[in-house]
């Protein structure tokens, strides 16, 4: 029962993100990389949960290790591919917004979907505990990450051609 209610704790939150995402808000680009700090610390709080349903019944594997690496290179590229969907422009007052269009939710389906299969496949390559589940958060804080600082990158060719002023 209990991780049924995790599983559904995961999903509202990550749900939340992804509908803030879609909505046309202000950029910020230090706010920008708060979210994914804070799913950052809890995918460290994850992992070390995931770790340990591992290791009180053997040690880690190395392939284990490995597909959890490369899990977190694909959310890295899969969150620089959802940043070039994300829509960024000035406003009449100048202040910069962004905006998620279609291919930011398929771009997010295609994540969820590569997490859960390399989840499954890390928690098979365990033959126990819940590390593959268990990394989502640090998955989608290195998907997050990505995003947020190549928008950044954008944002100033933006103010560079004289599309946006600083507020």
């Amino acid at each position: 029962m209990e991780s049924m209610s995790a599983v559904a704790f995961a999903a509202l939150v990550v749900g939340f993100v992804v509908f803030r995402q879609l909505r046309a808000r202000p950029f910020r680009p230090v706010a920008a990389l708060i979210t994914p700090a804070v799913f950052g610390l809890l995918g460290i709080a994850g992992l070390a949960f995931g770790v340990a349903s591992v290791v009180k019944v053997h040690p880690l594997t190395v392939l284990s290790i490995v597909l959890l690496a490369a899990s977190f290179v694909a959310a890295v590229v899969l969150g620089a591919l959802r940043a070039g969907t994300v829509r960024l422009w000035r406003d009449g007052s100048g202040r910069l917004l962004r905006k998620g269009t279609a291919f930011t939710t398929g771009c997010w389906v295609l994540s969820f979907g590569v997490h859960w299969a390399f989840g499954l496949w890390i928690d098979h390559a365990d033959g126990t505990g819940l590390l593959g589940t268990a990394s989502l958060y640090a998955y989608i804080a290195f998907g997050l990450s990505a995003q947020a600082l190549l928008l950044r990158r954008r944002a100033p060719a933006l103010e560079a051609l004289g599309s946006f002023r600083s507020a």
